[in-house]
Parts: structure tokens; C-alpha cells; sequence
């Protein structure tokens, strides 16, 4: 239902939540219960003057800046000669630091010794979770209709992106293929539902996530994009695949060496069956960046074959009979017109290489190049042409017998498991095209635009 990138943002927000969360608090119930620490901040110059009501009057003005805070109202101040002693007990190390910055701050203090003690009992520290979770209860059913009113914003926003894409009229006319329309109508939702989350967040006076929200998603994204980066590929593979349409259905197609009629193109691979009925699945990356063979495109079809005739013969009246055959074969086309012309000189013959042209629309390859072997072999036979086969020279040499004994060869014809094998006549598995409707659909849809 949600898009890959809805959910790199809810992944971004968990991990701005988790960093926007406390101090680790290990740390703290870990610490030691006695702990003294000096910390001093030297002014760049120290005042000469000195005296007990100077320092008196420090103590005091410590005193009742820590009696305004909660966690600081118990802390003992001491003050000789500009030097202030901290002592006493304090909930969090937070306040403990917040302490030592205050009395630095103070005029006339040359030195801050830190003698505070973290308070770790257990009690404390559940009774200031259970205060911070009221406070927080608190502040959320402060915040409940906002709360509220933005998540009618996100959904209503939702709402509004599920009918825009559904309008798919609308959406082809900006092109015919329908993948793209698919891939169109999912960036306008996931635009309406960004719209929505940014709305929200502007009404609970936290737009400041949306920097950081993009910068989790983006590198949530970059992470998923490495580790899917094969299928990542072979998206985008498809998506070109689908605009460019370098193939169409049922067309036989060459792709990097694999012969095969196209039977399905997904969104990860493209699918072909074999004259032998195999089916056979091609990533999309590779069949784009692979060179493709298209038989089917062009309608025309130029088909070969090679015929040896006798060095005797007359081979300009032996290629006008050959001409002359092809133009009485069915499906051989007289435009683009046949031709013959001599390949090579064999050893005992004349290798002449026929060409001629067929209509695939209205008849099969093979077929035709099939019946026109068939009728040149004919009208050779009838005029007397002959084709003769390659002659050896053999040597025979006479063995002597129990050498020729040892050269028998056993004919005992095979048995047992083997032999079972061999007499097996069980069919294969049926030939047949790809079937079910795949969750992606199939790409190449006959209405889609192709590439010429």
C-alpha cells in the first residue's frame, strides 16, 4: 500500500525521535554515587582585591540564583579568597553541570570545586520518569486537536492523491504506455501525501523535521539503494525498456546470443520462449544494455542456404535453374528479388550460396526456406545437375590376425538401468507461453507506442 520512499520518511522520523530522546540514562544509573570533580574557568585576569564580604556576597548571590531551581535548592555554597565550593546532592548530572556553569558565571570567581553528588536511588529516578510522563501526558492532550486536525489533513491529502491517480484517463494523455501511466499515477499520490505530512507539521510548529526528515530519507534511501541495487537496476531497465520498445509481443528477438519469442516483460526481467519451448528469463539490465536481434519488426526476411554442384557443369545455367525454381516457390517473394552467387571452390565441387526473400506476416520462415531446398534439390535431380559428395583416398593395410582379433568391438547391446533410459519414450514437458497475470502486470501492452 505505501510506496518504498512513505516509508524511508516513517523510517527518517523513528530516527529523529530516537535522536531528539534524552541522554542515555545507563550511563547515569551506572555512574558512582560519590564523585568529585574540580572544574575550574579562569577569567583572563585575576582581581587583586579580595575580601570576606566579597566573598560572602558571591555565596549569597549563588544562593538564591540555586533557590530558583528546583534541582539546585539544596546545594551548600562556600566562597573563600573568589574560590567556590559546590556541595550537596542533585537528581541528574545535567544539573550538576548546569551548577558549576552558574557559579562560573558569577563576577569575582576564580575557581569552581565541584564536590556534588549524583543521586542514583532507584526511587528518584521512577519518581522523575512518572514526572516527565505526566508532563508529557500533559502536553499531548494540550496538543490533541491540532493533533487531530493534522492527521485529518494527512489523511484528507491521501484521500486527495488515491483519486488523482485513479483518474487514468486523464493521466494517458500524457502517454500511451501504460507502465508509465502506473509509475505517473504512484509520484502524484506520493506528491499529495508529502503535501499532507508538510501541512501537518507546519501545524504543530515543527517544520524544523523536515530538513532532517529529508536528510534520514535520503540516507535511509542511499542505504536501500545499495542493497537493492540489482533490482533497483532492473527497474529502471524496465521503465526505458517500456518507453524505447525495442520488442513487442510474440516477436523473435536475439538477445545477447538467447533466440526466443518475447512472452512477458515485468518489471525485473523479460521473459522469452525457446523453439524448444524453454522459458527462459533475461534481467532487464541486461537486456538493455545487450545487443538486440529483432527478427519480427521488419515483415521481410532474407533466408540461405548453400547447394554443391559438379565442377562440370555449367553454373550460369545451373544458377538461372536455381532462380527459375525460387520464383515458382510459394512464399518466396519476387521483390526483393532471389539470387544465387558461387562461395567457394570445393574439393570436388562448386559451392553456390542461394538468397532469397519471404513475407513473414503470411507465411514461416522455416517452412519456406524448407520447401525451397526441397524444390532446388528437385529441378537439380530432373536436369541432371549433379551434386557430388567429397572424395577420400584410402589406404588399407592387412592386419595380422591377432592383431585384427584385438580391434573387435563388442555389440552386445546395452542392458539393466541403462538400456531402460535408452527406450524410454515419455514425453517431455509440454511446450506452452507464460501464464498468470503477474502482480506488475506485463509491460508490453499492444496499445503501448514502439520504438520505429
Amino acid at each position: 500500500m505505501f510506496s518504498p520512499p512513505v516509508l524511508g520518511v516513517v523510517f527518517a522520523l523513528l530516527l529523529c525521535l530516537s535522536a531528539a530522546a534524552p541522554a542515555n540514562p545507563v550511563t547515569e544509573i551506572l555512574a558512582p554515587a560519590e564523585k568529585v570533580e574540580q572544574k575550574s574557568v579562569q577569567p583572563a585576569t585575576i582581581s587583586a582585591d579580595s575580601s570576606p564580604s566579597r566573598d560572602r556576597a558571591i555565596g549569597e548571590r549563588l544562593q538564591r540564583i540555586y533557590s530558583e531551581l528546583d534541582d539546585l535548592q539544596s546545594l551548600r555554597v562556600h566562597v573563600s579568597n573568589g574560590v567556590v565550593t559546590l556541595s550537596g546532592t542533585v537528581g541528574e548530572q545535567a544539573s550538576e553541570e548546569n551548577a558549576v556553569r552558574l557559579a562560573a558565571q558569577v563576577d569575582g570567581v576564580v575557581e569552581v570545586k565541584n564536590r556534588l553528588v549524583v543521586n542514583v536511588s532507584f526511587k528518584r529516578r521512577l519518581d522523575q520518569t512518572y514526572g516527565r510522563l505526566q508532563a508529557l501526558a500533559a502536553d499531548i492532550l494540550g496538543l490533541a486537536p491540532l493533533l487531530a486536525l493534522a492527521v485529518i489533513v494527512v489523511v484528507i491529502f491521501w484521500w486527495l492523491g488515491v483519486w488523482a491517480s485513479a483518474r487514468r484517463g486523464l493521466l494517458a494523455k500524457l502517454t500511451a504506455n501504460s507502465f508509465i501511466v502506473d509509475l505517473i499515477a504512484q509520484v502524484v499520490r506520493l506528491l499529495f501525501l508529502l503535501t499532507g505530512v508538510v501541512l501537518a507539521l507546519s501545524l504543530l510548529n515543527a517544520t524544523s523535521l523536515i530538513g532532517t526528515l529529508l536528510g534520514a530519507a535520503g540516507i535511509i534511501g542511499l542505504a536501500v539503494g545499495f542493497a537493492v541495487r540489482d533490482t533497483v537496476e532492473n527497474y529502471i531497465a524496465s521503465i526505458l525498456l517500456s518507453v524505447r520498445r525495442p520488442f513487442a509481443l510474440d516477436e523473435l528477438v536475439d538477445i545477447a546470443g538467447v533466440h526466443g519469442r518475447v512472452t512477458r516483460l515485468t518489471s525485473r526481467a523479460t521473459v522469452l520462449i525457446s523453439p524448444e519451448g524453454n522459458h527462459i528469463r533475461i534481467p532487464n539490465a541486461t537486456v538493455f544494455k545487450s545487443t538486440i536481434t529483432n527478427y519480427s519488426r521488419n515483415p521481410l526476411r532474407r533466408f540461405e542456404f548453400d547447394v554443391g554442384v559438379d565442377t562440370a557443369q555449367d553454373l550460369l545455367s545451373v544458377q538461372a535453374l536455381a532462380l527459375q525454381v525460387m520464383d515458382s516457390v510459394a512464399g518466396v517473394l519476387s521483390t526483393p528479388a532471389p539470387e544465387t552467387v558461387i562461395k567457394a571452390l570445393g574439393d570436388s565441387n562448386v559451392v553456390l550460396r542461394i538468397y532469397g526473400w519471404m513475407d513473414q506476416a503470411s507465411h514461416d520462415f522455416n517452412k519456406v526456406r524448407s520447401e525451397t531446398i526441397r524444390a532446388v534439390k528437385s529441378a537439380f535431380d530432373e536436369a541432371g545437375v549433379g551434386m557430388p559428395e567429397p572424395t577420400y583416398n584410402l589406404r588399407m593395410t592387412q592386419l595380422p590376425p591377432d592383431a585384427a582379433a584385438e580391434k573387435k568391438t563388442s555389440t552386445q547391446a546395452p542392458t539393466g538401468e541403462y538400456a531402460a533410459a535408452v527406450r524410454d519414450t515419455k514425453p517431455e514437458k509440454p511446450l506452452g507461453g507464460e501464464t498468470g497475470n503477474g502482480r506488475t502486470g506485463n509491460l508490453l501492452e499492444n496499445d503501448a507506442p514502439s520504438e520505429i
